[in-house]
């Protein structure tokens, strides 16, 4: 990437990983370091490809395999389990989980939180409210 005046523009670390974790997407399995600076362009040095393959590698979010002297590189998940896993580490990292999981439980929307109540089998929150209600007006408390 080139900034003003031609020179290359330095690039965060969280772009180069996402850049790195793109092209490792699109690879038809699991490729080596070389592989990945190739399609990006050789506008990154090899020793760098490498060192973002690690620290993807620490997070989780990528998984390496020997192959020859080298290693082969792949995604450790598909989109939507790396962005549930960048949940769970938001959720590892503070103290009060109960109290970080009801807040983001309240701020989801009427058809998310329909679709989290399906995924865990849960009945409709609608339908608990109702038999909730009836069971008060029932038993003359309502």
């Amino acid at each position: 990437m080139r900034g003003r005046g031609g020179r290359s523009r330095r690039r965060g670390q969280g772009e180069l990983e996402a850049l790195v974790l793109a092209t490792l997407r699109q690879a038809p399995g699991p490729v080596t370091a070389g592989w990945v600076q190739e399609r990006l362009g050789g506008d990154l040095a090899y020793t760098t490809v490498v060192t973002i393959l690690s620290r993807l590698l620490a997070k989780g979010t990528v998984v390496r395999e020997r192959t020859g002297r080298s290693f082969a590189w792949a995604p450790a998940a598909d989109e939507a389990g790396l962005a549930a896993l960048r949940m769970r580490r938001v959720l590892e990292g503070e103290a009060d989980r109960e109290a970080v999981l009801a807040s983001f439980v309240t701020a989801l929307s009427a058809d998310d939180e329909r679709l989290l109540r399906d995924l865990l089998g849960l009945p409709d929150g609608d339908q608990d409210r109702d038999r909730d209600h009836d069971r008060d007006e029932g038993s003359g408390g309502g």
